[in-house]
């Protein structure tokens, strides 16, 4: 995918990522967030801004998968993403070309519920902000791709990270800017029994170090 190069990098990118039009806000706050895969958990908490080049063709990447990606092997992440009955009407409507037929996702490959194809991670953002409106995995079942799991608050970005599901979503305390959240969720899901389980989760608050005291000024 064309968004991370590694956690570390991400987090420290994102921030700056994260600037969006208050427009942009207000249509993404109107989503709502769920997760399915035969009974999935769904992101639940605030969401974080995250993406790369918005206005760029789908990519795709091999990170965790069971064999390369070929290009006759790459789905059409737009046509899965509109032809799902449980994408929302509202990520739909927000899909549509950034500049000619170039649609604002990104695209992953990787080994997330052990079937023998790879699994497909799609992140739809907007086009002019790259904030994610929605993010998604779809599993192989007989031939064709299902749903397994979805995210819809924006903002929100998933990836495979070795084998595992990582959800980041941002989270704005009252008062915040929109292009200054306070912090991060990192949300790690696993594949159990059927469906995405949660894992674990951590926070981590942006321009702040838990427990730092402040430096002695020069008087002592």
């Amino acid at each position: 995918m064309r968004g991370l190069t590694g956690a570390k990098t991400m987090r420290a990118q994102r921030p700056a990522r994260a600037a969006t039009t208050a427009t942009s806000v207000l249509v993404a706050l109107t989503l709502s967030v769920t997760a399915c895969g035969t009974g999935g958990t769904g992101a639940r908490d605030e969401g974080p801004a995250h993406a790369d080049s918005a206005a760029s063709p789908p990519t795709s990447t091999a990170t965790g998968s069971k064999a390369p990606v070929s290009a006759a092997s790459r789905v059409d992440a737009v046509r899965l993403i509109k032809d799902d009955p449980l994408v929302s009407a509202e990520v739909k409507r927000l899909l549509k070309p950034c500049v000619a037929d170039e649609y604002p996702v990104d695209v992953s490959y990787g080994n997330l519920t052990g079937g023998t194809a790879n699994d497909v991670v799609v992140n739809v953002l907007t086009c002019g902000d790259a904030v994610g409106v929605g993010s998604y995995v779809y599993r192989d079942q007989d031939g064709a791709y299902v749903n397994a799991f979805r995210a819809e608050e924006p903002p929100v970005y998933a990836e495979i990270d070795r084998g595992d599901l990582v959800v980041t979503m941002q989270v704005y305390d009252r008062g915040d800017p929109v292009s200054s959240p306070s912090g991060e969720n990192v949300i790690t899901y696993r594949w159990t029994a059927g469906r995405f389980a949660e894992e674990f989760r951590t926070h981590n608050d942006y321009g702040k170090v838990s427990g730092a005291e402040p430096a002695p000024g020069p008087d002592g």
